[in-house]
């Protein structure tokens, strides 16, 4: 999983998806956990949360030096526009907009009201599972 201070955390679990009468097939998806600092005591989101730490996921904190190698801006500067890019989502959060975050070849977090969802790109999950895309798909 990869920590993105101040926003939260991508990862990736193991569920079994039952076939009927073929079986059983474990797919993998992915799961988005709202930074518990931005999250309202009580909601659905410990649920992600206790998913991550079944799976006993490893977390890691996003690598902003291995970012800047990817796109060639240098590491203060991408991690400049990170960190201002969540104080601008956390403003739109504290203020109840209507708002959608991008992640690029990933998918889109969205707050309407009160509600906040992360929808995956289908080729997102497609990528993470090759064995069965579309059963994971349609799970996620």
């Amino acid at each position: 999983g990869v920590l993105v201070e101040g926003l939260g955390t991508f990862c990736i679990v193991q569920e079994p998806v039952h076939l009927g009468e073929e079986g059983l097939l474990l797919v993998r998806r992915p799961i988005f956990k709202l930074g518990m600092k931005m999250v309202p005591v009580g909601s659905a989101v410990a649920l992600t949360l206790s998913l991550c730490l079944a799976d006993r996921i490893k977390i890691e904190p996003l690598n902003y030096q291995v970012l800047s190698l990817f796109i060639s801006f240098p590491r203060h500067i991408i991690q400049d526009c990170v960190e201002e890019t969540i104080r601008l989502f956390s403003f739109h959060l504290e203020k109840k907009h209507n708002v959608a975050f991008v992640f690029r070849d990933i998918g889109v977090l969205t707050c309407q009201g009160d509600t906040l969802y992360m929808m995956f790109y289908a080729s997102c999950i497609k990528r993470l599972e090759k064995r069965a895309s579309l059963i994971a798909a349609l799970r996620s």
